[in-house]
């Protein structure tokens, strides 16, 4: 494809952004298997060492099928995007072994000892655990608060200077919050602090957390991204191209968080069919949810394409499509919960999300088994909280197989 050629769909943009120059004429990106490159000569070697470029020395530094899967993710992220000049946004996209490991790079190559990230209520689990143990034994601190009260988010920066990072993960797991990127991200630039948003829900093709001058963006490409279940992945975005090719690419590389060729190919034939599943994801989606605010089994829905929902307004400014996971409470508590989900004939019993079958846990008895209850409904994860990731099958079997479910619980 002609580098030149302007493309208008961001279908389109999954498909050929990484471009298809590739060994012995390809025509997708192969699989470098490789744990090293070789060098015709000893000047070779050495700019390669000295230039920006680092993917073809060794694979834990990068990798030709890494970088095909990062310009794909960076140009979703920024499709359509301009700068104050005019110009293509341009970012940079660092792949990563898992969503865990892009975190922690996140999180080391942006804070130290002494220094404060501030984040909300109902993050991930992983999320909340990398903060509360591994953040907290390097000497960060972390400050959660509700960051739907932006007085409280204006207030709590002036009072904690040693914050540094405002981190954002909307819509939020498994509670669907979602908290409004552009007023947060408002108030941190007035403070010069630094912005990062978990985008795995939305998907660049429902959000793009840069328009609103974030500073980075993470994904667990396990998740919609790859859209299958077949690869462990994550990606960490940002904007500033130096810090991200040099302090931030060394965290990286010294953590040992790289991704491997296989998993990198997964991703980027998954991301080649986003806008299709996604389309296919949400209108099921919406059907669900209407279907289950309107059952008399169903105390309510955590979903923001509901009216209903507290961040619904926030959500329609922000994203395309409120998305394909919800999460909804059963009036009968623990029992009910686990009663429906082992009635279940065709949704899949299983944690993740972002496939495409329907995935459903019921966190009291699995994912936050461990948890305290006092804890964990701190959190709005109740003892008949059911979540939902809503595939692309055929919308009367996922609500024929929900109906006599609910029936038994």
């Amino acid at each position: 494809m002609n580098k030149d050629f302007p493309l208008t769909g961001i279908g389109s943009v999954a498909m050929h952004a990484a471009g298809h120059e590739h060994a012995e004429y390809a025509h997708l990106t192969p699989i470098f298997a490789t744990s090293t490159f070789t060098f015709d000569s000893a000047q070779q070697g050495s700019d390669r060492f000295a230039g920006a470029d680092k993917t073809r020395i060794y694979s834990r530094w990068g990798n030709p099928t890494f970088t095909a899967a990062e310009k794909t993710i960076a140009a979703l992220e920024t499709f359509g995007l301009k700068n104050p000049d005019g110009s293509q946004l341009e970012v940079k996209a660092l792949l990563h072994a898992s969503g865990q490991a892009a975190m922690t790079t996140l999180f080391l190559g942006t804070l130290k000892a002494g220094d404060t990230v501030l984040s909300h209520y109902s993050l991930y689990g992983g999320t909340y655990e990398l903060m509360n143990k591994v953040l907290a034994a390097t000497g960060v601190h972390t400050i959660l608060i509700d960051m739907h009260d932006l007085n409280l988010v204006e207030d709590t920066i002036r009072k904690n200077t040693s914050i540094k990072l405002l981190h954002i993960e909307t819509p939020a797991n498994p509670t669907i919050q979602c908290v409004d990127i552009e007023a947060v991200s408002g108030i941190a630039k007035q403070h010069g602090l630094l912005v990062s948003v978990d985008n795995t829900f939305a998907t660049p093709y429902l959000q793009q957390p840069f328009r609103y001058e974030v500073d980075f963006v993470f994904h667990s490409t396990t998740k919609f991204l790859n859209g299958h279940g077949t690869a462990i992945g994550g990606v960490l975005l940002g904007r500033d191209l130096a810090l991200m090719n040099t302090a931030m690419w060394k965290w990286h590389v010294l953590l040992g968080g790289n991704s491997n060729p296989f998993d990198a190919f997964l991703l980027g034939q998954g991301m080649k069919t986003l806008e299709l599943r996604m389309d296919r994801h949400c209108d099921n989606a919406m059907k669900v949810a209407e279907y289950l605010s309107a059952h008399p089994a169903i105390a309510h829905v955590n979903y923001t394409g509901l009216a209903s929902h507290p961040d619904h307004a926030i959500a329609a400014r922000q994203m395309k499509h409120p998305g394909a996971v919800m999460s909804y409470e059963l009036k009968g508590g623990l029992n009910a919960g686990k009663k429906f989900t082992d009635a279940l004939q065709m949704c899949i019993r299983a944690v993740s999300l972002g496939t495409v079958d329907t995935l459903i846990s019921h966190p009291a008895s699995m994912s936050h088994l461990s948890v305290p209850k006092e804890e964990r409904e701190k959190y709005g994860i109740t003892d008949g909280l059911i979540r939902m990731s809503v595939g692309i099958e055929n919308i009367h079997d996922i609500i024929s197989d929900l109906e006599q479910a609910l029936a038994k619980a």
